[in-house]
């Protein structure tokens, strides 16, 4: 087995495990039992536990914000942009695999120990704060009120996260939508064509995990 695939199959196995039983339960036995990558191997690519977090993090923000830019672009206007990031967060709640966020999650569990874990976390979640600064933007908020809508939407966003991860239900996300369409109108007013209807489960997008 050549180095990226070993790398590719301790990185699967790792974000699995992690997902499903938290960081600070796994160890890297139970990696290498379920990568099928030897000890060693693990070891030479990832020389600690924390590395390898590290590395499973950094993987999931590019599929994150890959996954969000790709959705919001495909939307039809730039306020239908905004209620996109919503959409995308229904499908991945819907997901039979969803814990919660992991950024969320493994800040919790080592965002005061890691300060790579605390990075990374910030990272994805300021990356969301920009995406919407820039979403709402060209949907037609001023200036001054463009840093304040983003922050209100994020926090929309991040709190949905936080909540169907607890409730296991995909509701949150269509009540942040629902919300965030009331934030739009007082901020920006009303739309001149109808928003979108929340998707249907049958027409939800597909999240990359």
């Amino acid at each position: 087995m050549d180095a990226e695939t070993a790398e590719a199959r301790l990185l699967e196995a790792a974000a699995k495990l992690f997902n499903e039983r938290g960081v600070q339960a796994v160890g890297m036995d139970a990696i290498r039992a379920a990568s099928g990558v030897s000890l060693k191997r693990l070891y030479q690519l990832f020389p600690s536990k924390d590395d390898l977090l590290e590395a499973v993090l950094r993987r999931r923000d590019d599929a994150v914000r890959s996954g969000i830019e790709q959705l919001t672009a495909a939307a039809g206007t730039p306020r239908e942009r905004v209620l996109a990031v919503f959409d995308y967060l229904d499908a991945w709640f819907a997901e039979p695999t969803f814990r919660g966020c992991v950024f969320i999650n493994a800040y919790g569990e080592m965002g005061g120990v890691s300060e790579n874990v605390a990075k990374v976390a910030r990272a994805n979640k300021q990356s969301l704060l920009d995406h919407f600064t820039d979403l709402v933007t060209a949907a037609g908020a001023a200036p001054g009120q463009a840093a304040p809508l983003a922050a209100q939407l994020a926090i929309l966003a991040n709190g949905a996260m936080a909540t169907a991860g607890i409730t296991g239900s995909a509701e949150p996300s269509r009540q942040a939508r629902a919300a965030a369409t009331v934030l739009l109108h007082a901020a920006i007013g009303t739309p001149r064509t109808a928003g979108p209807q929340p998707p249907s489960s049958a027409s939800a997008p597909s999240v990359s995990r």
